[in-house]
């Protein structure tokens, strides 16, 4: 029973403590839900005044905003009234100045008609005038020619030829006098253009030689030129065809060709070799062939230097190559280059003195003389083979026939071509400024060396010892030495047979043959 009375209790003690959780419980939950609502009220409250505050806020910068688009808009307008206004102001102020000119047009017009009739009034009237003219002058014809006798053509012819006679005679009156006072002026005028001209150029003599002197530090270097068995200075010979006369003069080797260009490229090849020490035949040929390069060069260069010295421009490169090949020409021992600069500077002046074109004048002086410089020989006159050459080259038809005409070989046609013929003979005959005798020794070993050429297989042919000796070498492969034999005869008969030469010519036929490896 003690038992069962606790379980019972128990049981009703859970019921009693299960009711009391419960009514805990809700008294808890509906507090939590008062607190809830009370919170809940709390912030719908600010949330309300919070979107109240944002709408105001959003209204003031609408409101804001509007004012300012306003304003932006207002000034827009503004400017645009502005625009408009000066727009019609100056559409105001065409249709004012139009109105204007269509007013003097009008005026102008309506004079211009007034005029037109008044000069048709006029017209007519002079035509009624001219009819009136032609039928008095009628008339007053048929009665002159009815007291004359003559018809009016008649007449007219008798005049006009009476009219002839008296200007034909008036006017050889007048030719004659002016041909007497030229020939008492003329001659006197010429000689003192000339003498002027004469008197404000000053150049030096030119006389060259075909001598040249190469000065040595002392004679131990003629051995070493001369080489073992004189290998080195035939060598030397061989390759720049002049000869090299080593004798007892001392501290001297003289070089002696008439080509002034083989003798300075012999001269600067030799100071090369002496400088640098090394002296044998590879070194000596490969010697030779710079030094004949830097003529070339130096060629060029003269030339340049000459057409700007004397103030010529626009020359073509090949004729300034010309040009420069003069410094080592000579034509009667007076040297090409000075003589050309001569002439030159004395056209300017004449021309100058009849008011001619100085350029041309220059221009024509300087190249008058070119075709005396040519690479191969020619059958035409020097003057014709520089006009040829000036004509290629683009000069002007007053240059070029200055140039082919300055010896009478054609006719000419401007006055430029007797003041160049008339300077060259200035030029030419100063005392002192030339030599016949030796142009002609010049030519002679010319035609000696040209007479070796005309032959097949040789390679280049050399006049020394004042043309006693022609040294022709041969190429190996054309020219055996069987044949060497057989064309040193050859060429001494034909040099009998076609040259006349005092004394005898000695002829030698060089032959050589190279064989040549490389070892890599």
């Amino acid at each position: 029973m003690d038992i069962v009375t606790i379980i019972i209790s128990g049981i009703v003690g859970i019921a009693a403590g299960f009711a009391i959780a419960k009514v805990i419980e809700k008294s808890n939950i509906s507090n939590l839900i008062k607190n809830a609502k009370k919170e809940a009220a709390s912030i719908l409250k600010d949330a309300n005044l919070e979107a109240e505050n944002i709408k105001k806020d959003k209204i003031l910068q609408a409101k804001e905003r509007f004012i300012e688009l306003k304003s932006e808009h207002e000034q827009v307008i503004l400017a645009r009234d502005k625009k408009v206004a000066e727009v019609e102001k100056r559409i105001r102020d065409k249709e004012s100045q139009i109105s204007n000119e269509l007013s003097k047009a009008k005026k102008v017009n309506d004079d211009f008609e007034a005029k037109t009739q008044e000069y048709n009034s006029k017209i007519e009237l002079l035509d009624k005038k001219q009819t009136e003219v032609d039928k008095l002058h009628k008339s007053q014809l048929q009665q002159l020619e009815v007291i004359s006798g003559l018809s009016a053509e008649e007449a007219k012819e008798q005049l006009v030829e009476g009219l002839k006679a008296e200007a034909k005679s008036k006017a050889m009156s007048h030719i004659q006098e002016t041909i007497e006072e030229a020939k008492l002026t003329a001659q006197q005028e010429a000689k003192k253009i000339i003498i002027n001209t004469i008197q404000r150029v000053g150049t030096e003599e030119a006389v060259e030689n075909c001598v040249s002197v190469f000065n040595i530090e002392s004679d131990d270097v003629k051995g070493r030129i001369i080489g073992r068995e004189g290998r080195n200075i035939r060598a030397l010979e061989a390759a720049t065809g002049v000869e090299i006369i080593v004798d007892d003069t001392p501290e001297a080797i003289i070089l002696s060709c008439f080509d002034p260009v083989r003798r300075e490229i012999a001269r600067l090849s030799l100071h090369k070799l002496v400088t640098d020490g090394r002296i044998h035949p590879a070194r000596i040929e490969e010697v030779v062939a710079k030094t004949a390069k830097q003529i070339d060069d130096e060629i060029i260069e003269v030339g340049k230097r000459t057409v700007i010295d004397l103030g010529i421009h626009g020359l073509h490169p090949e004729l300034i190559k010309v040009v420069g090949r003069m410094k080592y020409r000579s034509s009667y021992g007076q040297n090409l280059l000075q003589h050309s600069r001569e002439v030159s500077k004395l056209c300017g002046i004449m021309a100058a003195e009849l008011g001619l074109n100085v350029k041309l004048a220059k221009r024509a002086g300087l190249l008058h003389d070119i075709g005396k410089v040519p690479d191969t020989e020619s059958d035409l006159p020097h003057a014709l083979l520089g006009m040829q050459w000036a004509e290629k080259y683009g000069e002007k038809e007053e240059v070029c026939n200055a140039i082919g005409a300055h010896h009478d070989e054609i006719e000419m046609k401007s006055l430029l071509s007797p003041i160049v013929q008339v300077c060259d003979a200035i030029s030419g005959a100063r005392p002192g400024a030339r030599r016949q005798v030796l142009d002609s020794y010049i030519q002679r070993l010319k035609d000696l060396e040209e007479v070796a050429y005309g032959f097949s297989g040789v390679k280049n042919a050399y006049a020394i010892q004042a043309g006693r000796e022609l040294r022709v070498i041969v190429e190996s492969e054309k020219v055996s030495d069987d044949n060497a034999a057989n064309l040193s005869f050859e060429i001494s008969q034909k040099i009998q047979t076609e040259m006349t030469y005092p004394g005898q010519v000695k002829v030698t036929v060089i032959r050589e043959t190279r064989a040549v490896n490389i070892a890599k």
